[in-house]
């Protein structure tokens, strides 16, 4: 087991209230839920951002943190964010349903940074970091805050969603949509054939087919396809709420960091604005985000350098699922917060 800090991390909550949104709706009551680690210095130089995933929380985003490891809470003041719609921060599951806007990722770095300047009086940040849309939101910190952030670290993810992870993501709200039980988001129970039919399908993308056929998922405890398509992906399913699911992937598919004011479309110029000392780590089984999208992007950002993840894991090579690809990540974590010091 990771050793953490000594000291007790901290969940708080930030209410931001009322919020313009990038689509033009307003976001009335706006929180975001977030966890600390460590100790912010006097000089306030030492954050550390990690962004939570889809599907995921601050609990279960945490495998990169310990006194063990590069984000070590006895050096960093490490704070994990939930994003907006996971059924933590605020969500359509906290009471207001299908009626809850579309938030995009550039709507959440926008609260997150009012986050910090007020309630940590915060102007720096030695690293973002984060899986999936964990580093979509990485991607975004930068591109959004060039001044801000020193150090960017997204793994397995995109600055911007390709045609082929859209056309994924409208086959998985397809399927939880055409369930009659989802009422239009107007449920008064769970969809439960949506939900576990959407498990079954997205089972297929994270893991790749190298493992599947290694049968990889008996490493995590499971005997067979059907053991882990049941045991793990409908219960987790299952355990979400749908239209949390829907606000989330609405906000993945609009993922852009140019999709913006600041840059209004022009995708080059915004990865050429990144200042920070970018590493960027896709795997080389990842079928939603190949490492091929991953080498046209750092060629564009001025202080980069290609990580690819060798792994037959996939997208899941970044969860924490797999030591080997986890202590690749956090020996280039190593070695990107010792440069530029």
């Amino acid at each position: 087991m990771n050793k953490r800090s000594s000291e007790e991390a901290a969940v708080q909550v930030f209410e931001a209230g009322p919020t313009l949104l990038e689509s033009g709706e307003e976001l009335e009551e706006t929180s975001i839920v977030f966890k600390t680690f460590g100790q912010l210095k006097a000089s306030r130089d030492n954050v550390i951002l990690v962004n939570t995933h889809f599907g995921g929380n601050h609990e279960n985003s945490q495998y990169l943190i310990g006194e063990d490891k590069a984000l070590n809470p006895n050096d960093y003041f490490i704070i994990v964010i939930n994003l907006i719609g996971n059924g933590t921060s605020c969500s359509p599951s906290h009471g207001v349903g299908p009626l809850f806007p579309k938030v995009s990722i550039a709507d959440n770095i926008k609260v997150q940074h009012r986050m910090l300047e007020k309630t940590f009086a915060v102007n720096e940040i030695a690293l973002v970091v984060g899986h999936s849309m964990g580093g979509v939101a990485s991607y975004h910190w930068a591109a959004l805050f060039p001044e801000i952030v020193q150090r960017a670290a997204p793994i397995c993810s995109a600055a911007k969603i390709s045609i082929h992870n859209d056309v994924f993501l409208q086959g998985m709200k397809g399927i939880l949509m055409a369930d009659p039980e989802w009422a239009d988001g107007n449920y008064r129970q769970p969809p439960t054939h949506g939900l576990n039919t959407m498990a079954r399908a997205w089972a297929a993308w994270p893991p790749s087919a190298h493992f599947y056929r290694k049968k990889h998922y008996e490493k995590l405890g499971y005997k067979s396809t059907e053991d882990f398509l049941t045991r793990y992906w409908e219960q987790t399913y299952c355990g979400l709420d749908a239209n949390d699911l829907l606000t989330q992937i609405a906000t993945w598919r609009t993922a852009d960091i140019s999709d913006n004011e600041l840059y209004r479309g022009n995708f080059s110029l915004a990865l050429q604005s990144i200042k920070a000392l970018t590493y960027v780590m896709p795997c080389t089984t990842d079928a939603y985000f190949p490492p091929e999208d991953s080498m046209a992007e750092v060629d564009q950002i001025p202080n980069s350098r290609l990580m690819p993840i060798e792994s037959e894991w996939g997208h899941w090579a970044g969860s924490g699922r797999n030591d080997s690809d986890t202590a690749f990540i956090n020996n280039a974590l190593n070695q990107l917060l010792k440069e530029g010091i």
